[in-house]
């Protein structure tokens, strides 16, 4: 019998990209973004460092919520009960 391919699980892809800078959204207009360094099961959370506090704001003429302010914050960690959405900020490399 051949073997399923599972998809990977939430844990699985979270911690695929620890050591990544990362956006959590916890409420619309609310969240935080930093580096994960790790990914907890048992409670299900993550933590994340040289965090910065963020406010997001959308408007009419921009429905996207964008960075309004943000605010530097020590090591947090988030339980996965409270997080609405998880972004992977990209690297952006300088070309020289």
């Amino acid at each position: 019998m051949p073997t399923q391919n599972l998809p990977p699980s939430t844990f699985q892809m979270l911690e695929r990209n620890v050591g990544k800078k990362i956006r959590v959204i916890i409420e619309p207009a609310y969240g935080f973004e930093g580096t994960l360094v790790a990914v907890t099961q048992d409670p299900a959370g993550i933590w994340l460092s040289e965090v910065d506090t963020i406010v997001l704001r959308a408007t009419l003429a921009q429905p996207i919520p964008q960075v309004s302010s943000r605010e530097e914050t020590n090591d947090v960690y988030l339980n996965l009960k409270t997080v609405q959405r998880i972004e992977i900020l990209q690297q952006t490399q300088n070309k020289q």
